[in-house]
């Protein structure tokens, strides 16, 4: 549940005895969320008007006394997942980091706790919040051992109106969870001077000594983010086909057997350095500077190339293979 919106706020010169700023603008039907509300908490405004009539001795002018009012505290907030999709994660995987953005959107400075769910439903499978992390450095980017872990009513965050900060929830990701599932997690912020229903009242408790009103976020707001698990399966075949000296298949001695190897990376994500190796089977002698990759001839030595032969077996790096892609090796041997 996200409160959100674009806020219409309509200027009361409030001119009656007790009815403040604040209250008036509240009265006036704020929707949604999330731009700071117009002149700072604790600004005075104040108002005197004159009168002028026909006196005995021409115009005379009367002022009226002082009106002074104290613009009060609106508690308004809001709350943004702020990663471009889900982000990619393994089963078991830990660190990992989703990214939120919150922002004052009332018109004072305040103070906001922080805390989230990861039980809310409405996913796969259920991440296990490790830690809330503020962005310490002011760069957007979760930066381990730079960026400050929170800790609720130690240092929750104090923004000026209209300022944001990033915060990042760091989870842990269920050794269960299967490629495609989501997970979600929500990020809640709510103000520590209060929140309720919009146009609550905290008496006294707004910056500048004015009172702190609930604005029409109610002065909390919540978003949601998503982990998608991106787990990538190797399959690993081999095969052989014979050739006999004779044109044939027979399985003899002087045929060349011709091994194929083919990695194939399925489901979604990468599975990152792969290497193969095949020991040359007893009762057959490899044949030099046979070995390819995807068609293409490597050398037996250990340099540049993918591949190399040992003396006893055949190895190919592959490297890093995307889910929906497959490597393919060959090489001879003859049998003795």
């Amino acid at each position: 549940m996200i409160f959100r919106g674009t806020t219409a706020v309509r200027k009361v010169l409030a001119r009656s005895a007790g009815r403040s700023v604040v209250a008036a603008l509240a009265a006036g039907g704020l929707a949604g969320a999330a731009h700071a509300e117009g002149t700072i908490a604790g600004t005075i405004i104040q108002n005197v008007a004159t009168a002028t009539y026909d006196g005995p001795s021409g115009t005379a002018t009367v002022s009226s006394n002082n009106v002074s009012l104290k613009v009060d505290e609106l508690l308004d907030v809001s709350v943004a997942w702020a990663d471009p999709g889900d982000v990619a994660v393994s089963p078991g995987a830990t660190g990992q980091v989703l990214s939120f953005r919150i922002t004052n959107a009332g018109n004072g400075s305040e103070a906001f706790g922080l805390a989230t769910v990861d039980t809310a439903g409405g996913d796969n499978f259920d991440p296990t919040v490790t830690s809330i992390v503020l962005d310490t450095n002011g760069n957007g980017a979760y930066d381990p051992g730079a960026d400050t872990v929170y800790v609720a009513g130690s240092n929750d965050p104090v923004l000026a109106p209209d300022a944001s900060l990033s915060v990042f929830v760091v989870s842990k990701i269920p050794a269960a969870a299967q490629n495609g599932n989501r997970g979600r997690v929500d990020l809640r912020a709510a103000s520590k001077t209060g929140s309720g229903t919009p146009g609550s009242t905290f008496n006294g408790a707004g910056q500048g000594g004015g009172n702190a009103v609930v604005g029409a976020t109610g002065g909390k707001a919540e978003d949601d983010g998503y982990y998608a698990v991106a787990a990538a399966g190797l399959s690993f075949v081999k095969s052989a086909v014979v050739a006999d000296k004779f044109g044939g298949t027979a399985q003899a001695p002087g045929s060349t057997i011709t091994f194929t190897l083919k990695a194939s990376v399925n489901g979604s994500g990468t599975i990152n350095n792969i290497k193969v190796a095949d020991p040359i089977p007893a009762g057959t002698t490899y044949t030099p500077g046979s070995i390819t990759l995807d068609g293409a001839a490597l050398s037996d030595a250990s340099d540049g190339d993918a591949g190399s032969f040992s003396g006893t077996g055949i190895s190919v790096a592959l490297g890093n293979v995307a889910a929906g892609a497959s490597r393919t090796i060959t090489f001879k041997v003859k049998i003795d």
